[in-house]
């Protein structure tokens, strides 16, 4: 019997993860290439850039919040995630419309409310397909599928953009979002839990306290000094790289995002989530290094490198570690703080640090984001030792 569970949940990570990989697919075909359309197109700065992505990961995570409590307080996680991905579906190709900055930060902003509808309520989904012994591995075997799209989506820009634009590449990502609706109304089945009463964030008393708190300070600290994928596209192309070829650099950011993802997360079952997660953000204040002071070619191979490890290792860990310190019936508000942490701390860092590279130049911008990284770093290996001493904790 426990057998059968434990094969109705992975096919459940399965179906999930291949609604993420059609999604990644839609999602990246546009995103390969949006900063520049952005900044060369439409002529936008980098700061204007920063706040187009800062606003759009805010509402991310405030959307990741409320979704995380509605889906606890319904006891069913599916139809926000249904929702989240129908409003997505239909807001990528109106970047076809777009004619100023402002129109692409209206409809990045609803593509990633789209985005954040769905998020907690899937992770939470995810976490309650699986035992806790293979919770590292089911959320890394999932971000490997959800990242091959992501690898797919820029070579079809890549080979679609001189042919067609860049604005029917835009609406051609419907046919993939499309498809992820399909397979996510047929194969993905919920898993109900018993529905909540209270208000929103009620609980999160109870979670605000030692090490997770400890654990959002470290994550905080980092998304006051963060920037996203945006940034290193934008730095390719003074790096020599030719616009039409920008999704290839993409497409190499998403390879080593990918490659990373289920090894490091079935690695953390092992070692422990909270000593590889400070590893990665060892690895995000070296790829801030090298935004600053690396030139030429070397540059733009050193930043992929480094930023997509970072990101597949950040991305699938810090997932990972939030179930450990939230009973199953507080998880979609975990989730939710955890979330809600890192969307306010984005958005002011993407725009700080657009605004510094603008105003004080390269150097100033990512010396300041490699300098938060490593004390983040630092809170993380703290976090680390606190839980070694803790028998039975879920990490390592």
């Amino acid at each position: 019997m426990k057998d059968d569970r434990e094969k109705a949940g992975m096919r459940n990570i399965y179906a999930l993860g291949a609604v993420s990989f059609f999604t990644d697919v839609s999602t990246e075909m546009v995103m390969g290439y949006l900063p520049v359309f952005a900044v060369q197109e439409l002529g936008a700065t980098r700061a204007f850039l920063g706040l187009i992505e800062g606003v759009g990961e805010f509402l991310n995570y405030f959307f990741r919040m409320v979704s995380g409590f509605l889906s606890d307080k319904l006891g069913r996680r599916k139809p926000l995630v249904f929702a989240g991905y129908a409003l997505s579906t239909v807001s990528k190709p109106m970047f076809a419309l777009a004619s100023s900055p402002l129109d692409v930060l209206v409809v990045r902003a609803a593509d990633r409310t789209g985005k954040g509808l769905r998020t907690s309520p899937r992770d939470a989904l995810i976490s309650q397909s699986v035992g806790e012994r293979s919770m590292g591995k089911a959320f890394g075997l999932h971000r490997t599928l959800d990242q091959s799209g992501a690898i797919l989506g820029p070579l079809l820009a890549t080979l679609l953009l001189q042919a067609i634009g860049a604005r029917n590449l835009f609406i051609a990502s419907f046919i993939p979002a499309a498809i992820a609706l399909l397979i996510l109304w047929l194969f993905v089945a919920d898993v109900k839990a018993g529905p909540r009463k209270g208000a929103l964030l009620r609980g999160a008393r109870s979670l605000l306290k030692g090490n997770f708190l400890l654990l959002l300070l470290a994550l905080a600290i980092l998304g006051l000094g963060y920037y996203d994928f945006s940034f290193i596209l934008v730095r390719s192309t003074e790096l020599g790289v030719a616009p039409h070829l920008v999704p290839l650099v993409y497409l190499a950011l998403n390879l080593f995002h990918t490659a990373v993802g289920y090894p490091v997360g079935y690695a953390s079952d092992k070692v422990g989530r909270e000593r590889l997660l400070g590893v990665s953000l060892v690895l995000f204040s070296a790829s801030s290094l090298a935004m600053a002071f690396l030139e030429g070619y070397f540059a733009a191979i050193t930043l992929t490198v480094l930023y997509g490890l970072f990101f597949g290792m950040y991305e699938t860990l810090s997932r990972a570690a939030v179930p450990c310190y939230a009973p199953d019936e507080l998880r979609g508000t975990a989730y939710g703080l955890f979330y809600l942490t890192n969307g306010s701390t984005s958005l002011v860092g993407m725009a700080v640090v657009g605004y510094l590279w603008d105003s004080l130049g390269r150097g100033a911008a990512f010396t300041y984001s490699a300098f938060l990284g490593l004390v983040s770093a630092s809170l993380m290996a703290l976090l680390s030792a606190r839980k070694r001493e803790i028998m039975g904790a879920c990490s390592g």
